[in-house]
């Protein structure tokens, strides 16, 4: 039969654990272990002790133990609670992240960074929060490569942020092959504890072009001149240019803010504008579009209305465009530009620099 340590104490140790044991002050966890280790020295075993005081005969052993190492002091800490804390090597914790990729994965989830490491899940998701690590996202970028991108960056956001005056400033574009989408179920609609639902697949009834015009100078009214046409010509554009004539000032100056898409630099437009010298047209640098503040517009009646929308023919497309348009310009939210071009050309610089030197050791 296993026989449990012996505990002798002194008088000062007796009379300290008897006053710990009754004392109306001392928390009853302290009590229940002063009384633990009176009975020990006593002479009683360990599964006689738990009968008495009726608690587990392991945790009796345990207060049994560290009173016998470290005395007085052993009972009066409370023992570590959950497992022992784990040290994460941050600097090979951000290594891995940003410079590595885990076997068979395009990027690292805190399961994998974690199997790696040798800590645990949530660790690794703290030390990439407080590093400002998300590699679980992506973002697109295309750095322009235009010979004239300096002075076409200068220009635009030249009329964003100083326009000329007795003028407007239109930033135009096609939004092309708008679809109009049916699904071939009705949806459920959000309750609660579920989101709405939709199916995945759908008809196909059409599409149609959506020609804008955002107006971001006029006191910053936001307000936008959009056209839904069948295809997306030359002969499309320029007939949007007429309804661009028709609905502004005729003393103001027009300044058009467009993409280097050929219709807009077709023979026939530019023999129109020739005869229109009020209409100035301003032309963002190749694979620059975020230069034109129109697309924040497109972006915004894709979220709200065509993404979830459900269509069975083009003209109800355009009907639900024509009234988001006019919605939207009962009370318009401009669009203010911000960033100045020396900002931006900055930032231009940096990624240049980087992707050369990425170019620079793939050769190597």
């Amino acid at each position: 039969m296993r026989v449990a340590p012996e505990i002798v104490l002194t008088d000062e140790e007796h009379a300290e654990l008897t006053r710990l044991a009754r004392s109306k002050l001392t928390s009853v966890r302290l009590a229940l272990r002063a009384r633990i280790v009176l009975l020990a020295a006593q002479g009683m075993q360990n599964i006689g002790i738990a009968a008495q005081l009726g608690v587990g005969r392991v945790q009796v052993s345990r207060w049994r133990e560290r009173y016998i190492e470290s005395r007085l002091a052993g009972i009066e800490r409370d023992l570590p609670r959950g497992a022992p804390p784990s040290t994460v090597d941050v600097a090979r914790l951000v290594e891995l992240t940003t410079q590595s990729t885990p076997e068979a994965a395009t990027h690292w989830s805190t399961r994998t960074m974690a199997a790696e490491l040798g800590v645990s899940a949530a660790s690794v998701s703290r030390h990439w929060r407080k590093n400002g690590l998300k590699p679980h996202l992506v973002r697109g970028f295309k750095v322009s490569r235009d010979p004239q991108f300096v002075d076409k960056l200068e220009d635009i956001v030249g009329l964003y942020l100083a326009p000329p005056e007795h003028a407007l400033v239109l930033c135009c574009d096609e939004k092309s092959q708008v679809q109009a989408l049916d699904r071939t179920q009705p949806g459920l609609p959000l309750k609660k504890g579920r989101a709405a639902t939709m199916t995945h697949d759908y008809k196909r009834n059409g599409t149609t072009t959506l020609f804008a015009a955002l107006n971001v100078l006029d006191v910053l009214d936001g307000q936008v001149i959009a056209q839904c046409q069948q295809r997306h010509r030359h002969t499309e554009w320029l007939t949007f240019l007429r309804k661009i004539d028709r609905e502004t000032p005729k003393d103001k100056a027009l300044h058009l803010i467009a993409d280097n898409y050929a219709t807009h630099k077709h023979p026939t437009v530019q023999k129109w504008l020739a005869k229109h010298p009020r209409f100035n047209m301003h032309f963002t640098p190749t694979s620059a579009s975020w230069l034109n503040m129109v697309e924040r517009f497109f972006r915004d009646i894709t979220e709200k209305r065509l993404r979830r929308g459900v269509f069975t023919s083009v003209p109800e497309l355009v009907t639900a465009i024509d009234e988001y348009i006019a919605h939207h310009n009962v009370k318009p939210k401009p669009f203010i530009w911000t960033k100045s071009a020396r900002d931006i050309l900055q930032k231009v610089i940096r990624a240049n620099s980087r992707l050369s030197s990425k170019q620079n050791a793939s050769l190597h």
